[in-house]
């Protein structure tokens, strides 16, 4: 199974009403499908979109996105307001959608935001733990989980003209499911 690098998201979330959302342009990328189909689907299924789930912008929450530059203007989604979607509601975007396409990408929703459950998980452990075998263990094992979500051009990690690299840190951010995730690399000049 695939997983999504989380780069792919990271650019495309948009924090509205103190919650971590896609828009339905971005979500239908993800899934395939041109933004009217997955408008479509939802408008069918609505009971199965709760607010928490799924929403379609309100003119001031659009011209408040417009504002901090999130999104051009209403044209630039074909004259009506979007629709943000939830980590819970792209899980439920995937039942509602039925192409090869959409069956593809819910598994690689899931495969992506299991891989970000479980590193959250390990690192509740490592704090809860003072074993540090078990630390050692659980940050190993984070290490991976960030490695396939994270992409990290491996040149950065090289030794070159740039100087030798003496240290990487990651810094974690969990809000609801979605995860924001980085690292950094410091070098000294050789």
């Amino acid at each position: 199974m695939q997983v999504t690098k989380f780069k792919a998201f990271e650019d495309k979330l948009i924090k509205l009403n103190n919650q971590l959302v896609l828009l339905d342009k971005d979500v239908a990328l993800l899934y395939e499908i041109e933004p009217k189909k997955l408008r479509q689907q939802i408008k069918r299924n609505i009971e199965k979109f709760p607010k928490d789930y799924a929403y379609q912008v309100s003119d001031e929450e659009l011209e408040f996105m417009e504002s901090q530059n999130v999104t051009p203007s209403k044209q630039y989604f074909g004259g009506t307001n979007p629709w943000v979607f939830t980590e819970k509601g792209l899980y439920m975007a995937a039942t509602v959608l039925k192409s090869k396409n959409a069956i593809g990408a819910t598994f690689t929703i899931i495969e992506t935001f299991a891989k970000i459950k479980e590193l959250s998980r390990n690192i509740n452990a490592i704090m809860h733990t003072t074993n540090e075998d078990i630390q050692k263990e659980l940050a190993q094992r984070s290490n991976k989980i960030l490695e396939e979500i994270i992409d990290i051009e491996p040149d950065i990690l090289e030794n070159d003209e740039d100087g030798e690299v003496i240290e990487t840190t990651t810094k974690f951010e969990f809000n609801l499911g979605f995860a924001k995730v980085s690292r950094s690399i410091k070098k000294i000049k050789k």
